[in-house]
């Protein structure tokens, strides 16, 4: 898959060429504004969702979910974990701009399946300093899902929770299978 600031691939060593990444984003962010028009809308998401996935590259969650620009709040992180920073985004998007549902979507093969803790003690012996957060790394997709929609469903600060689905993404299908939470 090619994106309009891919970067060509120096065949030897499989390093891009063509300058640094960023400069290709800012030169693909150039093109884009030269044509770019106001939609004229507000950061009040017209479908009134959240959607909390994993950053993973392979998920392109406008268009596996039929999405628009301006239909739903998107919010990421490794593993599309509901951390307290993931609570902090859906309480503005709930009692601030109006959401009232919340997706959480993991996927099959996602990295954090292969980490453990032991990457946060890794990290101390290597830089002196214990991270403050938690790898949140999990071995069942599916639990991990129920997990989180167990955060956002018991969360005091969300308002909207009978409306919260979970999903796991097959990466090699494209199609989403639903997790029940009760399973």
């Amino acid at each position: 898959m090619t994106t309009p600031a891919s970067l060509p691939a120096d065949s030897a060593s499989g390093a891009p060429v063509g300058g640094p990444v960023t400069d290709r984003l800012v030169e693909a962010n150039e093109r884009y504004a030269a044509e770019f028009t106001d939609p004229g809308m507000d950061a009040r998401p017209v479908l009134r969702v959240a959607v909390v996935a994993c950053m993973d590259a392979r998920l392109d969650l406008h268009k596996a979910l039929g999405l628009d620009l301006g239909d739903c709040h998107t919010i990421r992180n490794a593993g599309g974990v509901v951390t307290d920073d993931v609570i902090r985004s859906l309480t503005i998007s709930q009692r601030a701009l109006g959401t009232r549902a919340v997706i959480l979507i993991h996927h099959t093969g996602c990295g954090l399946e292969s980490l453990t803790e032991d990457f946060r003690h890794e990290l101390e012996d290597e830089v002196g300093q214990r991270p403050s957060w938690a790898v949140e790394a999990f071995r069942d997709v599916d639990q991990d899902v129920r997990q989180s929609m167990q955060r956002v469903r018991t969360n005091p600060f969300l308002l909207h929770k009978d409306d919260v689905r979970g999903f796991v993404f097959d990466v090699h299908t494209g199609l989403l299978r639903e997790i029940d939470p009760r399973s």
